[in-house]
């Protein structure tokens, strides 16, 4: 059955009527359609662009196809109607057309350095495998690889890059001849700048970023993902590892202190920033209103630019149309103005996923 809703379309930021006919929106009217809304404000659905449905918060391997499932749904009964799984210890395409859940982008295994990395989660791989190793997780994924660029280096008591600057450049280079975009986790300064040096497509986390590498991004329109709720547990992670790795404790300890400065420059210089929680592992699922309002209170980004990084704008840089003719019929209605009092995104009026009315 046709839908209708009306109200005032963000970021068009005009009251319009749309018809939703099955999965897809049109701008002509339809008749005999059902009004499901009549005010308040639509948005695009929301995206948790880094996420990982394959994990159990606590940080192992999920234990069925359902449990990814449920975790999914927690962020769609929030209004997250679209996710990136930033890596899953297995594949799951039987979900990336599943109707009652988000639309889902997502990469294969995390491919990882040898015995640095979480147990039984990546893929751990050597400097002369990494490339082939890319090339086989790019077709494990429906778009996307992961690289864990940096992790502590036991022997030297810090952080440090997974690999050397040629062996992931070379990998970089073979996801992109694969037709796969490259997601890579970073907190480490060194290997930040090998990784947008050699053409990554997405910054995870990204603390160790200077201002010479936002100006590089934002140039290349490289996007940043800086999951800052995850940042804000570095305390914890620091007291757990001071007495055998004081180094790296002070070192992750700075680089949270420091991180809002970083994401308010990256916006300032144009960078491409989208929201994500980091959800699963330490972080649980259904909390991407709280990192809109990190980046809002804390980053400095202004409302209407965490709702474009948290709905249009990330949408359409997965692939995702918005509410334009022949788009997604994906939406999240507030009743009244996010860009006011943004955290009205706590609670959606009325949540409307592939054409469905859910709530």
């Amino acid at each position: 059955m046709p839908l209708h809703v009306r109200g005032v379309v963000l970021p068009e930021d005009r009251t319009r009527d749309l018809w939703l006919i099955g999965d897809r929106v049109t701008l002509h009217p339809v008749p005999g359609a059902t009004t499901v809304v009549d005010g308040g404000f639509i948005l695009p659905g929301l995206v948790d662009a880094h996420c990982h449905i394959g994990i159990a918060l606590g940080g192992a391997p999920i234990g069925s196809l359902d449990d990814a499932r449920r975790l999914a749904g927690v962020d769609r009964d929030a209004g997250v109607l679209a996710l990136r799984d930033a890596g899953s210890p297995y594949p799951y395409p039987q979900l990336d057309d599943e109707p009652e859940l988000p639309r889902l982008a997502r990469a294969g295994r995390h491919v990882a350095p040898p015995r640095r990395y979480l147990r039984d989660i990546g893929v751990e791989v050597p400097a002369e495998q990494l490339s082939d190793t890319v090339a086989e997780q790019a077709k494990a994924g429906n778009g996307w690889v992961k690289l864990v660029g940096d992790w502590i280096e036991r022997s030297a008591g810090d952080l440090a890059p997974a690999w050397s600057a040629e062996a992931m450049t070379d990998a970089i280079a073979t996801a992109h001849r694969a037709g796969a975009r490259v997601a890579a986790h970073t907190f480490d300064e060194e290997a930040v700048r090998i990784l947008v040096r050699a053409g990554v497509d997405s910054v995870e986390h990204g603390t160790g970023l200077s201002p010479d590498l936002i100006d590089e991004m934002a140039r290349h329109r490289t996007a940043l993902i800086p999951t800052m709720i995850n940042i804000a547990t570095f305390g914890g992670i620091a007291d757990r590892a001071r007495e055998k790795f004081p180094r790296y404790a002070t070192h992750m300890i700075s680089l949270r202190d420091r991180f809002p400065e970083v994401v308010r420059a990256a916006h300032e210089a144009g960078v491409p920033i989208f929201v994500g929680t980091d959800a699963g592992g330490g972080i649980a699922h259904g909390r991407t209103a709280d990192e809109m309002l990190t980046l809002h209170t804390e980053a400095g980004m202004p409302a209407e630019a965490v709702l474009a990084a948290a709905s249009w704008g990330a949408r359409d840089w997965l692939g995702f149309p918005g509410l334009v003719e022949g788009g997604l019929a994906d939406l999240v209605v507030y009743p009244a103005d996010p860009r006011a009092d943004l955290r009205v995104v706590r609670a959606p009026e009325r949540i409307i996923l592939r054409g469905r009315v859910l709530r």
